[in-house]
């Protein structure tokens, strides 16, 4: 099965919404639709990052690609119930490395 990274900044909580909200809010979204392999909080450039690690059912090429785009998409809108964010990233593991979908 295809790996796939979200990597999302977050400039900012909304009122009366806890800093653990976020990481669940995100995490909770992508379950819904695939395993998530591993979460963390990172500091990007002085700005917080969620990065989550997930699986796509292997299908075709581009459309893992599309399915782990709508993913993040969808995950972003549910992070954003409760924060700000700032950029969001999705990336593809192929051959050992990171890049960009």
């Amino acid at each position: 099965m295809p790996s796939f990274q979200t990597r999302l900044k977050i400039t900012g909580l909304k009122p009366g919404n806890p800093p653990e909200a976020v990481m669940a809010a995100a995490v909770e979204a992508l379950e819904t639709r695939h395993h998530v392999e591993a979460n963390q909080l990172e500091l990007a450039g002085g700005v917080p990052q969620l990065n989550l690690r997930f699986l796509v059912e292997a299908t075709e090429y581009h459309g893992e690609n599309q399915q782990a785009r709508e993913s993040a998409a969808m995950m972003r809108d549910a992070v954003e119930r409760v924060a700000l964010t700032g950029s969001l990233m999705v990336l593809r593991r192929n051959r050992g490395r990171w890049a960009p979908v």
